[in-house]
């Protein structure tokens, strides 16, 4: 017996992840014959665990997949509880999240059946995000050669969900036969999606004052972030950098602790960004981070994208030249 569990948050990612999953589990088959798919509000787990101890009939496997199971009680589970516990090996068991937390009992169960967790959900880091994005194009068939898998991966930004719409138009169009290259690509591709915050920090910490401004206007415009919440992430930065000032940390361990948080990468970013700015410029940021605030709250008469786009300007400035 196989067990899946696929999670995630964009609705259009799992349902690309359940479609490339079952048709995987297929194969050959027929899916008319192998597939009981349960969805929607109605459906009650026993329904599913009576699905997968149905042995096969013309067919070497049954596929049982289980939509929204997050809706489950604890109540509600100990059939499926007691399925895991004893499942008939011809039945591969595919788990939808989504719905609510999955009750203990059966977070339990499943680690007891070495579920196979499909994680739909995009990496963070751009590197990884990137090989992430190639990896669902080379699977659908696309062929994209490096550029312009690039500019489709900053084209999307945290706009995953849009990325199988886009594969099916250029499929659609150009088959599978051509390498496609950024020129290709570019007249398909409308308004560009979000960037998750770090684009927007990272940016401002390099000194990239155009990038810096792209980023934030992405995050307002696309990604549908007000002003203040953009400073609240621009404080949430700057407040990190302020703890370190008199705070004595000399490696990622102490600098972890002044902050409040766990040692690890983003603590030995943090004392290395303080390092390069220094006690001087992290306080004027504080400064101008502050100003801005009331300007958002209607100190100026200025339009709030003016306000936000003065504010990241002056500090990606603060970062010394090289």
């Amino acid at each position: 017996m196989a067990c899946y569990l696929i999670t995630g948050d964009d609705e259009s990612l799992i349902l690309s992840a359940i479609g490339n999953l079952v048709k995987q589990l297929v194969g050959d088959g027929d899916r008319s014959l192998m597939v009981d798919d349960f969805d929607g509000e109605e459906y009650e787990l026993r329904s599913v665990v009576d699905a997968a101890q149905t042995a096969p009939f013309l067919t070497e496997q049954r596929v049982v997949v289980a939509r929204g199971i997050g809706r489950f009680a604890a109540a509600d589970v100990a059939p499926l509880v007691a399925y895991l516990a004893d499942p008939l090996p011809s039945t591969a068991l595919v788990l939808v999240g989504g719905g609510g937390r999955l009750p203990k009992a059966l977070t339990d169960a499943l680690k007891l059946a070495n579920v196979t967790t499909v994680d739909s959900s995009p990496p963070t880091r751009a590197r990884e995000r990137s090989g992430w994005f190639s990896d669902h194009i080379a699977a659908a068939g696309l062929r994209l050669d490096p550029a312009a898998v690039q500019m489709l991966t900053d084209w999307l930004g945290e706009d995953a969900g849009r990325l199988q719409g886009v594969v099916d138009t250029l499929l659609a169009t150009f088959g599978t036969e051509t390498v496609l290259r950024p020129s290709d690509i570019a007249p398909f591709l409308g308004d560009a999606g979000g960037i998750p915050p770090w684009d927007l920090t990272d940016a401002i910490d390099k000194g990239d004052t155009t990038k810096s401004l792209e980023s934030m206007r992405r995050m307002i415009q696309a990604g549908d972030r007000h002003p203040l919440q953009v400073m609240s992430i621009l404080h949430g930065h700057y407040g990190k950098l302020l703890a370190l000032d008199g705070s004595g940390a000399r490696d990622e361990v102490s600098a972890a602790a002044a902050m409040g948080i766990k040692p690890g990468f983003p603590a030995k970013k943090a004392l290395d960004q303080y390092r390069k700015l220094g006690a001087a410029s992290v306080n004027k940021a504080i400064g101008l981070l502050a100003q801005a605030d009331l300007d958002l709250r209607g100190a100026k008469e200025w339009p709030d994208e003016l306000v936000m786009e003065v504010l990241v300007a002056r500090l990606a400035r603060l970062t010394p030249r090289r």
